[in-house]
């Protein structure tokens, strides 16, 4: 048989790619919490194999975003109050690591991406678009982490944010997001400052105010 010509994408690739759709539908609600999920159906929708479907699933699992019960279903995990505190304090302590690294190593021009994301992240929160919230404020926190150069708290932190993001759309929804715009101003002017242990501080400071709503028991958000 002759060899394809195609080029196909690495396979770590691919499986990345899989695993981000998958873990962008869940917390954009698309997959909905209890949701049977059959690696062949996802396969089809995605139109890749079974094998990246089966180790993306496995990746939401350990990060709690899918259920997995063993010979049974797997299932996407409802949000659950006490996966999110235990979430909220990995990354809390992560996002501190990050600033505290990043502070001298921002750039005047990392420092106008902050401030033109939480510029974005304002005017999504004026319409009341949740998506484009989001989307600013992860724009907004990654300039730190890119900055600090800490592949291990980014690795942590792309882990264990999904479970959080999920409970953001709850408050982005609410009032409650627009003392995000002021926190991130606060942060900007502390990293522009210098002042490390402050920035780390309330960089912390910022995820640990995320609480999320009691969910009644036929809740399915």
């Amino acid at each position: 048989m002759p060899v394809p010509t195609e080029t196909l994408p690495p396979r770590s690739l691919l499986r990345d790619d899989v695993y981000a759709r998958l873990r962008d539908a869940i917390v954009d609600g698309t997959l909905a919490p209890d949701e049977q999920l059959r690696d062949m159906e996802l396969a089809t929708w995605l139109g890749v194999s079974r094998t990246p479907v089966r180790e993306a699933l496995l990746e939401l699992a350990r990060a709690g975003l899918v259920r997995a019960t063993p010979g049974k279903s797997t299932v996407v995990a409802p949000v659950d109050p006490a996966a999110v505190r235990d979430a909220q304090s990995v990354v809390a302590a992560m996002h501190a690591l990050a600033v505290r690294e990043a502070v001298a190593r921002l750039t005047p021009e990392d420092l106008a991406e902050m401030r033109d994301a939480n510029a974005a992240f304002a005017e999504a929160q004026r319409r009341g678009d949740v998506d484009a919230a989001l989307d600013a404020d992860e724009r907004f926190h990654r300039v730190a982490i890119v900055a600090s150069g800490n592949r291990a708290a980014a690795q942590v932190i792309a882990q264990y944010e999904p479970v959080l993001r999920r409970a953001e759309r709850l408050r982005f929804a609410s009032h409650e997001g627009e003392a995000s715009a002021e926190r991130h101003n606060a942060l900007i002017a502390l990293c522009t400052s210098g002042d490390v242990d402050a920035a780390a501080d309330l960089a912390a400071q910022t995820w640990q105010t995320l609480t999320l709503p009691p969910v009644d028991e036929g809740d399915t958000r």
